[in-house]
């Protein structure tokens, strides 16, 4: 849990540094449930998924952020992240690229975070 409230406090919109694969995965993981949740409350009260866009609009940019930092983790550009725009095969894309081990040692984005 605290890997979630790290990513929409201290770092909501910090794009610099690296994220390792636990960060990123377990802010994903919350991120996810908080998704489902919200959408049962839409359920529950009859809403047009009102809920479940304030929270997509309230977690965009930390999620944005989290992405940059673990494409930074494997030496990737953050702007990697636009192929998310490319229907089906950029998401597919990104996630892949989010499961690969981090560039051992540091990179042009900072010291591996797995060494500290």
């Amino acid at each position: 849990m605290n890997w979630f409230i790290d990513g929409i406090t201290k770092n909501y919109a910090n794009f610099n540094g690296r994220a390792r694969r636990k960060e990123y995965w377990m802010y994903v993981l919350f991120s996810s449930i908080l998704t489902v949740i919200a959408i049962i409350i839409d359920k529950m009260i009859g809403s047009p998924l009102v809920v479940t866009l304030i929270l997509t609009l309230a977690l965009f940019l930390p999620n944005l952020a989290v992405t940059v930092r673990r494409l930074h983790d494997t030496s990737k550009s953050g702007w990697w992240v636009l192929l998310q725009c490319i229907p089906y095969i950029g998401a597919i894309i990104i996630i892949v690229f989010c499961v690969l081990d981090s560039t051992p040692g540091s990179n042009q984005y900072g010291e591996n975070p797995k060494g500290l």
